[in-house]
């Protein structure tokens, strides 16, 4: 919504107004909102919902603070990446070799696990999978730590597999600013795909991407984006335009145990959304704009397949997601996949070895 000019207000860029007034939001949640998180493995979206997204706008020029989610703005930057370089050995033993590694993405230094078979190189190099990880607190987060079992799984089957830690996790530098209100994250994982193709044991024209929840978002948006990565695997994925996050979504206090709360642009917890739509309109008025920032509509710009996990009972990010994208999918996608397993839930851990064959049967189909 257009601030008014003839105010004070008007020696302001919106953005910077915008910030302001999330910081002043942010301070008071935080000494009245239950902060504690849930201590589980492959810890969900709360990403979708923390103070972190909230302050995801760029206050460094006058640009539109939305432009950086538009397709047409990530579809004109470049992504060149650097060499990847071996900062750490932590095994090299058994079946494969494991490794932290650095690379450059928008002159950041950038961690992620890196993962290559012991076998023999094969002709023309290993097949690759970007891996990438779902919402798990910054702070919390460590390269080495979460996802073993993925990892393990498909460097035995003869995978070199890289899992971007995202800016500010662990070791590598930047702020982190949420997978949604902004494409850093995915501007990041774009960057570690450019750099991959450095290792000379790996056959560049053989890359796939799988994501978790988040790493979901990532991963169908990336595919727009970059024709290099052949295939995509998502599990419980937060998949689809920005309207179908706004309609479909299911926000964090579902996982607490609380009332699932009506919309409220006032709460902090949700500003991105409320600005979007305050701004730009809903996207039943503005579809022009919900189009711009949509990936939906440039599926035909789809690097590959796209196989769809997911669980009815999961109460992080509704199934609805993916059994909606995979009918957008379909008809430029034919070859594409949805697995819905039924009761089970954000991890798919009652079926995890049914869906893991299905996501590596998936991965040689195009990629060996």
């Amino acid at each position: 919504m257009a601030l008014q000019k003839r105010t004070n207000l008007a020696l302001m860029s919106r953005s910077t107004i915008f910030i302001l007034v999330l910081l002043i939001i942010g301070v008071v949640a935080y000494f009245f909102t239950d902060n504690t998180q849930p201590d589980k493995e492959l810890t969900a979206d709360q990403g979708i919902s923390t103070m972190a997204e909230e302050l995801a706008i760029d206050d460094s020029t006058d640009q539109d603070p939305s432009l950086q989610i538009q397709i047409s703005y990530l579809l004109e930057k470049e992504y060149p990446g650097s060499v990847l370089d071996i900062t750490e050995t932590l095994q090299t033993s058994g079946s494969y070799s494991t490794y932290i590694a650095s690379y450059d993405s928008e002159g950041l230094k950038q961690f992620g696990l890196l993962t290559v078979p012991n076998s023999d190189r094969p002709e023309n190099g290993f097949p690759v999978i970007i891996f990438n990880h779902g919402y798990i607190a910054p702070e919390e987060y460590k390269t080495t730590e979460r996802y073993e079992a993925y990892i393990d799984y498909f460097a035995r089957n003869g995978y070199v597999v890289f899992k971007p830690d995202y800016r500010s996790h662990d070791q590598s530098e930047g702020i982190a600013l949420g997978g949604y209100a902004n494409s850093d994250y995915i501007v990041d994982v774009l960057n570690a795909v450019s750099s991959i193709k450095t290792l000379d044991y790996v056959d560049e024209n053989r890359i796939g991407m799988w994501g978790h929840s988040m790493g979901g978002w990532i991963t169908h948006r990336s595919m727009v984006i970059d024709e290099s990565i052949k295939t995509g695997v998502i599990w419980a994925g937060m998949v689809g335009g920005y309207d179908d996050l706004i309609e479909l979504r299911q926000p964090y206090w579902v996982r607490q145990g609380r009332p699932d709360p009506s919309p409220d642009p006032e709460n902090p917890t949700r500003l991105w959304r409320s600005y979007l739509t305050e701004t730009y309109g809903s996207p039943a008025d503005n579809p022009e704009f919900w189009s711009s920032v949509s990936a939906v509509k440039y599926l035909d710009r789809l690097s590959g397949p796209i196989q769809l996990h997911h669980g009815t009972g999961d109460v992080s990010v509704p199934a609805s997601l993916s059994e909606r994208f995979y009918e957008n999918l379909k008809p430029v996608s034919p070859d594409s996949e949805l697995y819905v397993y039924q009761g089970d839930d954000h991890n798919i851990s009652q079926n995890f070895s049914l869906a893991m064959q299905r996501s590596l049967a998936f991965f040689d189909k195009s990629l060996k």
